[in-house]
């Protein structure tokens, strides 16, 4: 596995970072972000695509990284307006039922923070452009993922138009990546974000917790 960490081991309290993305060698911001986040203490940094190249994974492994953080940090690029595939089976098989909800409150208390880009412009997420709707439309699911398991879903950082954003924008960007990561839960707008909703799962909707739907 590449799971790359610093700071001095795995210190509860920490944030764990994954960061999805299926072709690096195409990326032209969420690779500088990775980079940026690896240069943070207390920040375990995970790439996916590498340390999980058969989408083989380490569910034990991941849920005790999991255990030991504060705050999730779900880096990646917006494809077909959700996540790359790997992020979406790591959620499917490491937030299981009677560990992260439906009786489980391993990650009760904890936050969950998205950092995401878009190839198109902010302009294009619009009711009149191609994207029809505005970003925050795409954005429940998330929200939904995280009130589930118990964890507060803190302000999005989306960077728009990552193809086209000038060298400045980008530099000005991860800096402020960069900043966020080294000064959380110090942020002032944490002060005023409500607890996340109470979401327990009845017995009875899930009778039989080893059956498929």
């Amino acid at each position: 596995m590449t799971t790359t960490t610093t700071g001095p081991g795995h210190p509860a309290g920490g944030i764990y970072l994954l960061a999805a993305h299926p072709h690096w060698r195409d990326s032209r911001v969420n690779w500088q972000l990775m980079q940026a986040a690896r240069s943070v203490p207390r920040v375990e940094v995970n790439d996916l695509y590498s340390s999980y190249p058969d989408y083989a994974i380490d569910v034990q492994a991941e849920q005790a990284r999991l255990a030991h953080a504060q705050l999730l940090v779900l880096l990646h690029p917006i494809q077909w307006y959700s996540m790359p595939a790997l992020q979406k089976l790591w959620l499917d098989e490491v937030l299981s039922y009677g560990w992260a909800y439906g009786g489980g409150t391993a990650l009760q208390g904890k936050d969950c923070w998205l950092v995401a880009t878009t190839g198109g412009p902010e302009r294009s997420y619009h009711p009149q452009s191609y994207n029809r709707y505005f970003f925050d439309a795409f954005l429940p699911p998330y929200e939904q993922t995280a009130a589930l398991c118990g964890m507060r879903f803190l302000p999005p950082l989306v960077f728009h138009g990552a193809r086209s954003a000038s060298p400045e924008a980008l530099a000005a960007h991860v800096d402020v990546f960069r900043q966020r990561l080294s000064t959380y839960p110090d942020w002032p707008e944490l002060e005023d974000l409500a607890e996340c909703a109470s979401c327990e799962v009845p017995a009875t909707d899930r009778p039989h917790e080893h059956t498929e739907a």
